[in-house]
Formats: structure tokens, sequence, C-alpha cells
């Protein structure tokens, strides 16, 4: 996405996230997979969560823009990271896990099921997804970023043809109950 390799635009995004973190999902992470698992973020962006990930679990940030991966380096230089896209997910690596916060959405609805597909690939067996999701039934375009809503019954449907809901919930970040975030395992 051409927003993310904008180096100012991707400075102001880091400052604009600054003090925020998903303690409350990575909490909710927890009761599903032990510490010590290997965890892959999908789209760190500033990596806040990632920092919050690396508290508990062996884990590998990524992103698809080298921006935002050359920034996180600069203070964090023996975190491993991959430059990745979210629908190809081009590693080898296995992981007993895979969280995104927000990111999927940037996705259309085609490629986030050709991303379910693939992150089947990159599981262990018996493997958890954690995704959160902004809640709605509609999809916008800003600033050239695709901004795709879902519902409970639509997140349900596309991650269901591959693995097991675990676990399926509204929280709530801006408004109430804004988001929604789901747990999947490998079937």
């Amino acid at each position: 996405m051409a927003y993310f390799n904008d180096k100012q635009k991707v400075k102001e995004y880091i400052e604009m996230c600054e003090g925020m973190g998903a303690k409350e999902l990575i909490n909710i992470l927890k009761r599903q997979i032990k510490e010590g698992s290997t965890v892959l973020e999908l789209g760190m962006g500033p990596g806040n969560d990632l920092n919050l990930l690396k508290n508990y679990y062996n884990v590998i940030g990524s992103d698809n823009s080298q921006a935002f991966l050359d920034a996180y380096k600069e203070n964090n230089r023996n975190t491993e990271l991959l430059l990745l896209d979210a629908v190809t997910i081009n590693t080898d690596k296995k992981f007993d896990c895979i969280y995104s916060n927000k990111v999927l959405q940037h996705l259309t609805k085609k490629e986030l099921n050709q991303s379910v597909v693939r992150q089947k690939e990159v599981l262990n067996d018996g493997g958890i997804l954690f995704h959160t999701f902004w809640r709605g039934d509609s999809e916008e375009i800003y600033e050239g970023l695709r901004f795709v809503h879902y519902e409970k019954d639509e997140l349900i449907n596309i991650f269901q043809k591959h693995f097991e809901i675990v676990e399926i919930n509204y929280y709530s970040e801006e408004d109430d109950e804004d988001s929604i975030y789901i747990v999947s395992q490998k079937k």
C-alpha cells in the first residue's frame, strides 16, 4: 500500500499511535496460547503490539512497509522482522499463532479469503489465528487506504471454511462495541 511506503505518512502514523497498545487483546490471546509459543504479527506498523507480544512469546514482526520495518529496527535491532504481504505471506517459517490488529481490514474480501487460506499453510497443527476488525458492513477508501468493516456472521463464514472458531466477540476501541476480535484454530 503506497500510503505506508511514504516515510512522512509512516512517521505521522507512528506519532499518532504513540502510547496505544492492545493490552486487553494480548490478555485474551494469553488464554489461547501458552507463553513461549511462536507468533507472527502480520502488519506490525509502529510495533506497539509487537512490544507487548515480545513479553510473552517468541515473536516475529512483519509488515508490507519497509518504512515501518526500518523505523522499528532503529530501536529494536534484536527483533526479527520480515517484509511480508498479508495475502501471500511469503515465508517458509511455521508459527503457533498469527496475530493482527486491524490489519486485514485493508484487504479486499477476496484477498482476505486468500490470506486465510495461506495463513493455514504457515500455521503449525492446532495453531491459532487472532485477528481484529472494525465492526460494520461498509467499505471505504481514505487517502488510498481501503477499510473493510465486518459483522460477526461474515467473519464466521470466511474463517470457518478452514478453521474452527474458538471465540468471536465485540470490544470497544473508540466507540461502544465498534470492533470485533476472532480467534480460530487450525482444524
